[in-house]
């Protein structure tokens, strides 16, 4: 019947634009473009961290170019933080810190990268989900700081042998702007 030939099928998906109000950090969706530092990054990702000992981490994954960034946002006590971060090989630490993770179930107190130590905070067992996705993958980190404590470091264990190390900083809402929706890649 062409009668209904330009009527909307009600079976169809509807993503609906976003609203003004939609338009700020903690709403970024993949597609979206965010101005920091004078660079224009697009959102490739959403993902989320569960902790053992309480509280939720968002993460949204940031492409530059070939260069990926991740920006994280935790709330604890009603406080919020903000972190920018870039992942790097484990192997780029000074000695190997996966056998010592291996051989002794935790890494050493100090560790070094490119020069700067870091030393040991804390240690947490989470679960994280990519994207929408509704199946954990589970891990265990340990968290680092510098001496300045200006910067942070964390080694993540998945399963018995893999290793990511993520290096980051603080970062605070106001220093991101001109958030534009866009098309998911």
């Amino acid at each position: 019947m062409v009668f209904g030939f330009f009527k909307k099928n009600k079976d169809d998906k509807k993503q609906e634009a976003p609203q003004l109000e939609d338009l700020v950090l903690s709403k970024l969706r993949p597609g979206y473009l965010v101005d920091y530092d004078m660079n224009t990054y697009q959102v490739a990702a959403r993902n989320c961290y569960k902790w053992e000992e309480g509280g939720v981490t968002d993460e949204w994954e940031l492409k530059l170019g070939d260069q990926v960034f991740y920006l994280e946002r935790i709330e604890e006590d009603g406080y919020v933080e903000w972190s920018l971060c870039q992942k790097f090989s484990i192997s780029e630490l000074e000695g190997d810190i996966a056998a010592h993770i291996q051989e002794h179930e935790d890494p050493p107190e100090t560790v070094t990268l490119k020069g700067t130590q870091f030393h040991f905070e804390e240690d947490d067992i989470g679960e994280f989900f990519r994207g929408d996705s509704k199946e954990p993958m589970h891990f265990v980190s340990w968290d680092y700081e510098d001496e300045t404590e200006q910067k942070f470091l964390t080694i993540e264990q998945w399963g018995e042998s893999k290793f990511d190390l993520t290096l980051g900083f603080s970062v605070e809402e106001y220093q991101f702007s001109n958030i534009l929706p866009g098309e998911p890649f």
